[in-house]
């Protein structure tokens, strides 16, 4: 069975032929909400027996920073606290290549097979798939994005689309991803805002 875990309340977003999931809280500005709709969006319904959420996270550090964190396929445990290692097994960290993760002790898994399916370095768009592995998480999808809005600041969006595991119901899975999407989060910006302030100041 997938563990249960305090999250906050999910709300919906509707559109006429797509809808998203959102643990976010409060009002979103212009830009966040254009991401949302041009890559955070679901078929509408959502397919039976599947679920979805979408995260937000600000960080007080540059775009490029937070960037180059998340594009970097074979170092999620740059950022991840729950990835013990990673190596590529198929491709050279472009779209299509494979990563084997392997996991921390203390999680109901030990390893994720993970496909590389979206990297946009102009937009800023990253996306991979599970295609296998020692868990419970079939056909999961996740995108992320990261924007700026005043040049200074990051803003990352992270979604998600899931089966759920039989046995389980969608409240208990989307509770269990959530947790871990939000613990990589918040794990990303304490290592993002600690390269700035660790940053060696520019010289004249």
């Amino acid at each position: 069975m997938i563990s249960k875990e305090n999250t906050p309340r999910r709300k919906k977003q509707k559109q006429e032929d797509q809808t998203t999931t959102t643990n976010l809280s409060g009002p979103t500005s212009q830009a966040t909400s254009d991401m949302i709709r041009r890559f955070h969006t679901h078929p509408n319904p959502i397919p039976p027996g599947h679920c979805s959420s979408l995260h937000i996270e600000h960080i007080s550090a540059p775009l490029p920073i937070v960037w180059s964190l998340i594009s970097h396929f074979s170092r999620p445990q740059s950022y991840k606290p729950f990835v013990r290692s990673c190596q590529l097994c198929m491709g050279d960290g472009s779209i299509g290549s494979v990563r084997q993760i392997r996991v921390v002790s203390g999680l109901p898994a030990t390893s994720s097979t993970e496909q590389l399916d979206i990297l946009d370095h102009e937009q800023h768009v990253f996306g991979f798939s599970i295609v296998g592995g020692d868990h419970r998480l079939s056909n999961y999808r996740s995108r992320m994005t990261v924007h700026s809005e005043d040049g200074r600041t990051a803003v990352v969006l992270e979604s998600y689309l899931v089966e759920v595991p039989e046995g389980n119901t969608e409240e208990e899975t989307c509770i269990f991803v959530d947790t871990i999407i939000g613990c990589n989060l918040r794990s990303l910006a304490y290592v993002a805002e600690k390269m700035v302030r660790t940053a060696p100041p520019l010289t004249a």
